[in-house]
């Protein structure tokens, strides 16, 4: 059993950055592949950004790459989100999500256990 919690949400301005980090209970986490997803009012879930499980391999949404960081700390069995160049269009609620058969199910939204969620506000 993993437990995620997720925080480091808020309100920013538009242009500004925020980290998210999504702590894992348990021993295993080392051996999941760790992901984001977000979901903003109205609209379905979206996958955000992926990463392996030894950190070595990521992947991004079109919509964030090159503004998003996904990166994890296997001691610290916590993942993370630097998010800058933020949008109005980013807001939303962010979940973190992790799979024990590895990223590429993972992007489609195929988890294992998923957090709870933090809300992320841009304003224009």
């Amino acid at each position: 059993q993993v437990q995620l919690v997720e925080s480091g949400g808020g309100l920013v301005q538009a242009g500004g950055s925020l980290r998210l980090s999504c702590a894992a209970s348990g021993r295993t986490f080392s051996s999941y592949a760790m992901g984001w997803f977000r979901q903003a009012p109205g609209k379905e879930r979206e996958f955000v950004a992926v990463i392996s499980w030894s950190g070595g391999t990521t992947y991004y949404a079109d919509s964030v790459k090159g503004r998003f960081t996904i990166s994890r700390d296997n001691a610290k069995n916590t993942v993370y989100l630097q998010m800058n160049s933020l949008k109005p269009e980013d807001t939303a609620v962010y979940y973190c999500a992790a799979s024990s058969t590895g990223g590429r199910g993972l992007r489609f939204g195929t988890a294992d256990y998923w957090g709870q969620g933090t809300q992320v506000t841009v304003s224009s």
